[in-house]
């Protein structure tokens, strides 16, 4: 299941490289609460799934230059990196923006704060 979930960041990141406006990915449930995420807060313009189990994912261009700059992915299926939340308060969010992954689902560093839980660190965007 993860697999498709790393695809779908790399297709990503290649394609902000490339300049393009539109890509497509496997549907999976994962990948569609991920893009909920990032269309949430502004990262991509949304998503249409189509009938052929495919996203078509709309990518987001601030003056011709991609919003997404870079997408790191932290935890990986061999090395996962949890915080608690007492170690979420030791992460200075200046310039990146943080995903977690909680047991509410995915949220960024700001809310993990504000109710104070831990979970994976799942990605950096900047």
């Amino acid at each position: 299941m993860k697999n498709y979930l790393w695809e779908m960041f790399s297709n990503i990141k290649n394609a902000q490289l490339a300049k393009k406006s539109i890509i497509y990915a496997n549907r999976k449930r994962f990948c569609e609460n991920f893009l909920d995420f990032l269309w949430s807060q502004g990262f991509i313009i949304g998503y249409k799934i189509n009938n052929k189990n495919k996203i078509k994912i709309f990518l987001k261009y601030s003056k011709n230059k991609p919003v997404i700059n870079h997408l790191q992915n932290v935890s990986k299926p061999s090395r996962r990196a949890y915080f608690s939340s007492k170690k979420i308060w030791k992460i200075s969010p200046k310039k990146s923006f943080f995903i977690f992954s909680t047991s509410k689902g995915l949220k960024s560093l700001l809310y993990c704060k504000k109710e104070n839980i831990g979970g994976e660190l799942f990605l950096i965007l900047n």
